[in-house]
């Protein structure tokens, strides 16, 4: 049988008005910065879009420092899945079963 339930965002109605309300909150936000009084600690915390920089840097830095991670965290695509392994790990569940055996679990389906 197909599916044919509808989600919300199946509708590209529906996501032009979610869209339209970030859009709507994003400039709700851009106006209120200039009315409300922000007690800052640092000077250039008074820059005009100061934390939309800084937002906007910190994440270009994780993307770089992530980058540069992934040269050594990165493993091969068959790192959990070499031939060598395999065999031995077929050899040891084998070996467990047969522990298992001895130490008398007694199922009665095995």
């Amino acid at each position: 049988m197909e599916n044919k339930k509808k989600y919300i965002f199946d509708n590209p109605q529906n996501v032009k008005r979610i869209l339209y309300l970030l859009y709507a909150c994003c400039t709700i936000l851009f106006l209120l910065d200039f009315v409300i009084h922000r007690h800052v600690v640092h000077s250039w915390e008074n820059l005009w879009g100061f934390y939309p920089i800084y937002g906007f840097v910190g994440c270009v830095i994780l993307v770089v420092v992530a980058t540069w991670m992934r040269t050594f965290l990165m493993r091969s695509e068959d790192y959990y899945e070499s031939n060598d392994d395999n065999t031995n790990n077929k050899k040891s569940s084998d070996m467990n079963e047969e522990n298992h055996r001895k130490l008398g679990d007694h199922n009665v389906d095995a």
